[in-house]
This record gives structure tokens, C-alpha cells and sequence, in this order.
């Protein structure tokens, strides 16, 4: 039995975990791999404190963070795929190796995946030149011309986040229309950007010296002609998909998937349960923040604790 579990080993996991620890609260982590999705990143520039730092280094600064504190024990390799809540209050939260652990309270930093194209050349240079963060990577992509996939707000946005920093941007959207609001379009359509409608991409090429994006084909949805441009980098913005599927029974959940939750406190719908980072509703999904909210929801884990301990007694 312990106080407290967390899942996830990304920076909002990881944040909690120390705040945890520090709190002398007797924790359970339990993460399938550390780093979140910034593990695959080739150069993270915004993480507050460190001007650059790859993925793996970031991964391992995370590990060796949180391996350096007492009071919480730490099971790695392991998904957690079952939360249940006990009359008596406990959580049950059970892995897929037919293991199950027991807690007064959790902290959920599952992050989220982002939807990938699945085509040719995607996952090959992802890292690559192939992105899913504006936000974390359009400085790195300074001179270059880049392709955006997506025209909803998220390709939209990485459009505008890409204009200070890329030679030449092509947006490429699906159907015969961005759908974007208004008024992120307008920005967009003003941007110089070249958007490209009825568009079906179907291959990411690298070049064989470099092991790096070179070009994007795509196909003409109308004409079925296929085309290939050549690009120093693809950024892939199609949405993210909440890993919240643990939870959809116990906690409330926008149309999104994502776990709502206090943002003051990070607490959820339910007593006990807590979440951080990019699971959640919160509108900035960034490192940071998501180590932010985790510290939060660890201090509210201890408050919470206290006090049921209190009437315990």
C-alpha cells in the first residue's frame, strides 16, 4: 500500500515525483520509459534553465533527477492499463503484466500522442526533419523550406510559429478548405505561406547522405497527379490523442479525451485523483507547464493526504 502512485515518466511524472519525494510521501512511479515525447526531440531549446538539450540527454536528466530522491520507489517498462476506485477509497491500479498496486491517491502524467500520417518516410526521420511541436522546434528550422500538414488551428498556428524562422512555408490541407477560425486563417493567408488545398500526402523522402528530410509528395485529390517539393523539414499537425483511456470510467473528460481539471489544484472530477501535462485540458502543451501543473497536483496530493489522514485518526 503505498500514499501515492504516479503514471508517467514524462515532466509533469517526473516533477510530481520530486515534489513528492521532497514531501516525504510514500510514492510509487510507475512509467513505461522516461522523457514523455520530447524523448525523440533531436534539440530541446525551451526547457527554462538549459539552452539546449536532446531528447535522450533531456530523458536521462529527468531519470536522474527523480533516482536521486527518497521515499519513492520506481518500476519502469511497465503500462498501466486498469484504475479502480475500492469502497473503502483505495485505487487500485493494475499493469499489464497482471500486476496490481494500491494507493489513497494518484497522479496521472500520461501525456498525449500525437496522430501520425502513417505514410512512408514518417516515422524513419522523425526527429529528422519530421516534427510535432511548432512551439518546441521552428527555431531549428531557421533558412529552410518547410512543409505544415493540417489545417485546423494546430497547422494553422505552427504556420505562424514557423514564419519568423523558415525561408518558405507550404501548408497543406486535405480538403478544399482550412478549418481554422477566421481569424487564424486570415493571419495565415497574410503570412506569404502557400497553401495547398485537396491535398492527400503520401511519402516523406530524406536525403540518403544526410538522414534528413529532403522533399514531400503529395497527391492532387482532384487531378490524382502526384507531386514531390523539395523541403528541409515536415511538421506534422494533425491533433494529439490524450492518453486518458485509464481513466474514461473514473474522471470527467472533454469531447477532446482530455482530463478536466482544477487549475488551481490539478484535481479531477474525482477525490484522490489528480493529472498534469498534456492529458489534461490545459491549453499549452509544453514542458514547462506541464512540470508546473505537476507540482501542483503534488502539493495538493499532500494536502489531500494530510487531511485524510487526520480524519483517520
Amino acid at each position: 500500500m503505498y500514499d501515492l502512485i504516479i503514471i508517467g515518466g514524462g515532466p509533469s511524472g517526473v516533477a510530481a515525483s520530486v515534489y513528492a519525494a521532497r514531501k516525504r510521501i510514500n510514492t510509487l512511479l510507475v512509467t513505461e520509459t522516461f522523457g514523455g515525447q520530447s524523448e525523440v526531440s533531436a534539440d530541446i531549446q525551451n526547457w527554462i534553465g538549459t539552452k539546449s538539450i536532446s531528447g535522450f540527454d533531456f530523458a536521462k536528466m529527468l531519470e536522474d533527477h527523480v533516482r536521486a530522491q527518497e521515499s519513492i520507489e520506481i518500476i519502469v517498462g511497465k503500462r498501466v492499463n486498469k484504475i479502480t476506485h475500492r469502497e473503502d477509497g483505495v485505487y487500485d491500479v493494475s499493469t499489464e503484466d497482471g500486476q496490481t498496486y494500491s494507493a489513497r491517491g494518484i497522479i496521472l502524467g500520461t501525456g498525449s500522442r500525437r496522430r501520425k500520417l502513417n505514410i512512408p518516410g514518417e516515422k524513419e526521420f522523425d526527429g529528422k526533419g519530421v516534427a510535432y511541436c511548432s512551439t518546441c522546434d521552428a527555431p531549428l528550422f531557421g533558412g529552410k523550406d518547410v512543409a505544415v500538414v493540417g489545417g485546423g488551428n494546430a497547422g494553422l498556428e505552427a504556420v505562424l510559429d514557423l514564419k519568423p524562422y523558415a525561408k518558405r512555408i507550404y501548408l497543406f490541407e486535405y480538403s478544399e478548405v482550412l478549418k481554422g477560425d477566421p481569424i487564424t486563417q486570415e493571419k495565415v493567408k497574410n503570412s506569404g505561406a502557400e497553401i495547398i488545398y485537396n491535398a492527400e500526402t503520401v511519402a516523406i523522402h530524406g536525403d540518403s547522405a544526410s538522414k534528413f528530410v529532403s522533399a514531400i509528395e503529395y497527391k492532387d485529390r482532384k487531378t490524382k497527379e502526384q507531386k514531390k517539393i523539395p523541403v528541409g523539414g515536415v511538421f506534422v499537425e494533425i491533433g494529439a490523442v490524450p492518453n486518458s483511456e485509464v481513466v474514461k470510467d473514473l474522471v470527467q473528460l472533454n469531447k477532446y479525451g482530455e482530463v478536466i481539471i482544477d487549475h488551481k489544484t490539478a484535481a479531477t472530477s474525482r477525490e484522490g485523483i489528480w493529472a498534469a501535462g498534456d492529458v489534461t485540458d490545459e491549453m499549452y502543451k509544453q514542458n514547462n507547464i506541464s512540470a508546473g501543473d505537476a507540482v501542483k497536483a503534488a502539493l495538493s496530493a499532500h494536502a489531500y493526504l494530510q487531511r485524510v489522514s487526520g480524519e483517520k485518526r
